[in-house]
């Protein structure tokens, strides 16, 4: 009859709270994978490590007069191989903007802790979970605060007999001080509108200043305002 030990134990219990840590954040911001999600990777990662770690307490059928040595790092890098698979699935586009890239990032640290966990470096493990939830939390203020550009996709649509020429339209958005390239522009409506599109990049506050100059515009029948993810 086999029991389980501390050393099997603990692990576990240590890559729960962590996940749990971890997910929590996530789940709060509504990200697609959320508290379940991260505790489940953190977890299964430190089981992964626990059994690699203690493989000669179930490896059976041993060569006589053999010595069989364990090698925890394979494992290591097959969860780390086999979590790309589940980052990828959090990834998605919408328009020109990629979501999910920080949630797969933290889906990886956290497989990343549970492995810390599994082989028992706990002291590494809790700083590496104390470091995450410092760049989920803290490094979200100084994101959006920082003074940075930004760049956004910008259609407008113009009823055909008032749209202004391509000129007109650049000019437009650096009166704004907005820059603009790669302005392109369509008939729709079966010609009854022309919707002038360009690639914009200017600073946040230019960009909000954008929307409200275009939406008190009363050539302007519609118009998106898109970010984009360079």
């Amino acid at each position: 009859m086999w029991e389980l030990e501390p050393d099997l134990i603990w692990p576990v219990v240590a890559a729960l709270i962590g996940g749990g840590l971890i997910g929590f954040e996530r789940e709060v911001r509504g990200r697609p994978a959320g508290l379940r999600t991260h505790t489940l990777v953190c977890v299964t990662s430190a089981l992964l490590m626990v059994a690699a770690a203690h493989q000669g307490r179930w490896s059976v059928g041993f060569i006589p007069g053999e010595n069989i040595t364990a090698d925890p790092t394979r494992m290591a890098h097959g969860i780390l191989t086999g979590i790309g698979f589940l980052c990828g699935g959090v990834i998605f586009q919408q328009g020109f903007s990629v979501q999910g890239l920080t949630t797969a990032a933290s889906l990886w640290a956290s497989a990343a802790i549970g492995v810390l966990f599994g082989i028992g470096l706990y002291p590494l493990a809790c700083v590496g979970t104390a470091v995450v939830l410092l760049v989920l939390v803290g490094w979200r203020w100084i994101d959006e605060n920082l003074p940075r550009k930004t760049t956004v996709v910008l259609e407008v649509s113009y009823a055909r007999e008032e749209a202004p020429s391509d000129a007109e339209f650049v000019q437009y958005l650096r009166d704004r001080d907005c820059r603009c390239s790669g302005v392109a522009h369509r008939l729709i409506e079966h010609g009854r509108l022309i919707t002038h599109s360009a690639k914009v990049r200017g600073s946040r506050e230019c960009v909000r200043g954008l929307s409200t100059s275009l939406r008190a515009d009363p050539a302007v029948v519609e118009y998106a305002i898109t970010p984009r993810d360079d």
